[in-house]
C-alpha cells in the first residue's frame, strides 16, 4: 500500500482574486503568457501602519478630495535592507508501495531551472515561451515558490536528483502589494493537495515579509479553486481592468 503523510501546513489567508475569463486547460494554473523570476533583495520603509480597506490601501494615503492624508510619522524613520531568506521543508512524505520514499519538498530560493520550468510547461498544455525572457522573469520577480520530488530507494542511501513538480510566484512592489502569477502542478500530481499548499505557503511567505493586498488573475474554470483559498472576486466592488490598443479603421 502506498501511505502519505503531510508534514507542514497552514491555514489559508483572505486575499483577493480577479477572475479573467479565458480559454485554457483543467489543471491548476493562471493566465500563460506572463513572466517568471526571483529577486533577492528588498528595501523597506518602516512607518506607522493605518487601518483601511483594500482600495484605500491603493491608492496609497489619498482621501476622495485629492489631499493628502496625515499620517503621524514615528520619532525616527529607519531604512534597512530587508533580505528575504530563502525557506525550504519537506511538505509532504509518501511511501510507495516498492518501498521506495518520495518527498515533495517546499522551496522559495528561487532555484527553478528554465529547462526544468519549460518541460513542465508543456505538461500543463502552456505554450512556449522564449528561454532567455523565462530566464529574466525569474530574476525579477518578487518570489519563487517551488515543488520539487525526490526519491530514496530501500536498497540505496542517495536521493535521485529533483524533480520540478510545481512552482508559483509573485510579483511584489516590496512594501504593500503583492500579484500571484503562473500557478502551475504537474498532472500527475494533481488532485493530492499540492496546489493548495504551495498557495498558501507563498501567501505565508509574503504576509511574513509584510505584504498585505495580495491578488491573482484566474481562469473562469478555477475561480472556485481559488474562492476555497480565501480570494474574493471583485472586492469592494473593485473590477480588474486590462489595457488594449484601439484600433482605426
Amino acid at each position: 500500500m502506498m501511505s502519505q503523510k503531510l508534514i507542514a501546513a497552514s491555514s489559508p489567508s483572505q486575499v483577493f482574486l480577479l477572475d479573467c475569463k479565458s480559454k485554457g486547460s483543467n489543471s491548476l494554473l493562471v493566465p500563460r503568457n506572463l513572466n517568471y523570476g526571483f529577486t533577492r533583495a528588498s528595501k523597506k520603509l518602516k512607518v506607522c501602519r493605518l487601518r483601511v480597506g483594500f482600495w484605500d490601501s491603493i491608492k496609497s494615503g489619498f482621501l476622495n478630495n485629492n489631499t493628502t492624508q496625515v499620517v503621524e510619522p514615528p520619532s525616527t524613520l529607519q531604512e534597512e535592507e530587508e533580505e528575504p531568506l530563502p525557506e525550504e521543508f519537506v511538505l509532504t512524505e509518501t511511501t510507495l508501495p516498492d518501498g521506495t520514499i518520495e518527498q515533495i519538498i517546499f522551496s522559495t530560493g528561487g532555484d527553478v531551472d528554465i529547462y526544468d520550468l519549460q518541460a513542465l510547461c508543456d505538461k500543463v498544455g502552456w505554450p512556449r515561451r522564449p528561454l532567455n525572457k523565462l530566464d529574466v522573469a525569474l530574476r525579477n520577480s518578487y518570489m519563487v515558490a517551488a515543488l520539487h520530488s525526490t526519491r530514496k530507494s530501500p536498497v540505496s542511501e542517495e536521493n535521485t536528483p529533483k524533480k520540478l513538480i510545481g512552482m508559483a510566484r509573485a510579483t511584489s512592489d516590496h512594501a504593500f502589494n503583492a500579484t500571484i502569477w503562473d500557478v502551475l502542478v504537474d498532472p500527475s500530481y494533481q488532485g493530492q493537495g499540492l496546489g493548495r499548499a504551495l498557495v498558501e505557503k507563498l501567501i505565508r511567505a509574503l504576509l511574513q515579509r509584510d505584504i498585505g493586498n495580495i491578488a491573482l488573475f484566474a481562469d473562469s474554470q478555477v475561480v472556485e479553486f481559488y474562492r476555497n483559498l480565501g480570494f474574493k472576486p471583485d472586492p469592494e466592488g473593485i473590477k480588474g481592468m486590462f489595457w488594449y490598443p484601439k484600433h482605426h479603421n
